[in-house]
C-alpha cells in the first residue's frame, strides 16, 4: 500500500481526552439502567457506585503509571505482554478486541430502537445501518475525527446530567418546579431507611454498578495518539475519581432525594421524570437524544479501541501484518476495516440469533471487562519491579497505598466475580468466559504465536 507509514498520528489534544475520560464514565446505564441497581440497594446504591467508583480510581491510577512512563498504542495489553508475559499481551488484546466488539453491537442495536420512539414506521435496521457507517467513516477519517465527535458526544452527556443536578438541588432546597415546596432529602430514610436491603443489597448492586464504569480504561488506548501524553493522561487520570463522584453520585442523590426510591422504574427514566417536574415538557425527548447520542459514542469508541488493539496486537505480532498498516492519515485502516465488518456482521447476527447466543456474547464481554482490570493491577504491581531507585523516584502520578492498594483492588475484583458466580443471571459469563480464553490460548499455540514471541524474546535478550 503505496503512500503508507507504520506510525500512529499524535492528533488527540489535551480537551479531546480530558472530555473522553469524562465521558467514558457516563454509559448509557446511568441514563436508563439506574432504575434497576435503585431496586436492588435503595438509597445506599450511591455507596455501591462510591465504593466502585474508588476501585475504578485505583486500576486507573495504576494503569496511568504504566501509561505516562510508556505512552503506546494498545496501552494494557502492551504492558501485559511486557511485564506478565507474551501470552498474556495476547489474551488481554484479543479479550479487549472482542469485549468492544459485543458492546458495540448491543449499543448500536439500541440506536435503531431510539430512533423508532421518534420514526416507528422506518425499519430500525435502517438507522442501525446508518449509524455504523457513520460511526466507522469518522474513525477512518483520522485520529482527530474521532476526538472531535467523542468532545461533543461527551458534552451533551455533561450538560445533561450538570442542568439535572442543578435544577434537582433547586427542587430540594427552593421547591423550585414543586410549587415553592422545598423537597429536602428524608426521600433518603424514610422508606425503610438509607439501606432497606441491608449490606446484602449493596453487594448484589455492585456487579451491575462495575459494568456501568466499562469504557473509562480505554483512556490508555489513547497514550498513542495524545500530543502531549504525559500531561493529558496525568491530569485525565487525575480527575476520574471526582467526575464519577459528581456525575454519578451526584446524579443519583438528587433523584434519590426528590422521590422515593421504592417508585423509582415505575414511571419510566428517572432522569426524564427529573425534567418533566422541573416544567419541561419535552424531557422525554431530550432525554431520548442524550441517550442516543451515549449509543452513538459508545460505538464511536467501540470501532476506535477495536481498531487500536488489533493494531497493537499485529505490531507484537499475534495478528497478521497487515492490521499492522496505517494510512497516510495516521490510521490503522485494515485493522479498523475488519473491526467494521466484524460489527456489521454482529449487528446481523442479533437480528437473525436466538436471544440466548447473544446472552452469551455479552457474558464473555463482561468477563473480558474484569480480566482487563485484573491484568492492569497485575501488570502494574511488575511494572513498579523493573525500575531503577532513580525511576521509582521520577514517578509523578504515583498509585496510592501501593503495593496494598493495587492488593486490595484486586481483592474487591476477586470479590465481583464471587458475586457473579452467586447470581444465576451473571454465573454464566463463569462459564462462558473462561471458554473464550481456552479457545484464544488454543488458537496461540495452533498458530505458532508461541514460537514467534519465544524467538522475539531470545532476540531481545541477544541484544
Amino acid at each position: 500500500m503505496s503512500g503508507e507509514q507504520q506510525t500512529l498520528h499524535r492528533g488527540l489534544e489535551e480537551r479531546h481526552i480530558n472530555l473522553m475520560a469524562l465521558g467514558a464514565t457516563i454509559g448509557v446505564g446511568l441514563f436508563l439502567g439506574s432504575a434497576t441497581a435503585i431496586k436492588m440497594a435503595g438509597p445506599a446504591i450511591m455507596l455501591a457506585y462510591g465504593i466502585g467508583g474508588l476501585a475504578i480510581f485505583m486500576i486507573m491510577r495504576a494503569l496511568g503509571e504504566m501509561a505516562i512512563h510508556n505512552p503506546v498504542a494498545g496501552s494494557f495489553s502492551r504492558y501485559a505482554q511486557d511485564y506478565l508475559g507474551p501470552l498474556a499481551g495476547y489474551l488481554t488484546g484479543w479479550n479487549y478486541w472482542f469485549l468492544w466488539l459485543v458492546t458495540c453491537m448491543a449499543e448500536i442495536t439500541a440506536v435503531g430502537v431510539y430512533m423508532g420512539i421518534w420514526f416507528p414506521d422506518v425499519p430500525s435496521w435502517y438507522w442501525v445501518l446508518a449509524a455504523m457507517l457513520a460511526m466507522g467513516g469518522v474513525n477512518l477519517i483520522a485520529v482527530k475525527a474521532y476526538g472531535e465527535f467523542e468532545f461533543w458526544f461527551a458534552l451533551i452527556k455533561i450538560v445533561t446530567i450538570v442542568l439535572m443536578i442543578a435544577g434537582g438541588f433547586a427542587m430540594i432546597a427552593f421547591g423550585f418546579g414543586n410549587h415553592g415546596v422545598a423537597t429536602g432529602i428524608s426521600n433518603l430514610w424514610a422508606h425503610g431507611g438509607f439501606m432497606p436491603h441491608g449490606f446484602t443489597g449493596v453487594l448484589m448492586s455492585l456487579q451491575m454498578v462495575m459494568f456501568a464504569y466499562l469504557g473509562v480504561e480505554m483512556l490508555g488506548l489513547t497514550a498513542g495518539e495524545a500530543k502531549n501524553p504525559k500531561k493529558a493522561l496525568a491530569r485525565a487520570v487525575d480527575s476520574v475519581f471526582w467526575r464519577i463522584l459528581i456525575f454519578y453520585i451526584g446524579a443519583l442523590f438528587v433523584i434519590l432525594a426528590i422521590y422515593p426510591w421504592n417508585e423509582l422504574g415505575t414511571r419510566g427514566s428517572p432522569f426524564v421524570m427529573t425534567f418533566q417536574s422541573l416544567g419541561i415538557p419535552a424531557a422525554a425527548g431530550i432525554i431520548n437524544f442524550v441517550v442516543l447520542t451515549a449509543a452513538l459514542s459508545s460505538c464511536n469508541s467501540g470501532i476506535y479501541s477495536t481498531g487500536r488493539m488489533l493494531f497493537n496486537l499485529a505490531e507484537q505480532k499475534q495478528a497478521l501484518p497487515l492490521f499492522a498498516r496505517v494510512s497516510k492519515n495516521g490510521v490503522p485502516m485494515p485493522a479498523l476495516l475488519l473491526s467494521i465488518a466484524a460489527l456489521l456482521v454482529g449487528v446481523l447476527l442479533n437480528y437473525l440469533a436466538p436471544k440466548e447466543v447473544f446472552t452469551w456474547l455479552t457474558a464473555i464481554s463482561t468477563f473480558g471487562a474484569v480480566w482487563t482490570w485484573l491484568i492492569i493491577l497485575l501488570a502494574q504491581l511488575r511494572f513498579r519491579r523493573t525500575l531503577s531507585p532513580a525511576q521509582l523516584a521520577a514517578i509523578s502520578h504515583r498509585m496510592p497505598l501501593w503495593p496494598y492498594g493495587s492488593y486490595l483492588t484486586l481483592g474487591f475484583l476477586a470479590l465481583v466475580i464471587g458475586l457473579m458466580a452467586y447470581f444465576p443471571d451473571t454465573r454464566v459469563a463463569l462459564m462462558v468466559g473462561p471458554g473464550w480464553l481456552v479457545f484464544l490460548v488454543a488458537a496461540y499455540y495452533l498458530l505458532g504465536y508461541h514460537k514467534r514471541d519465544a524467538a522475539g524474546q531470545l532476540a531481545r535478550q541477544g541484544r
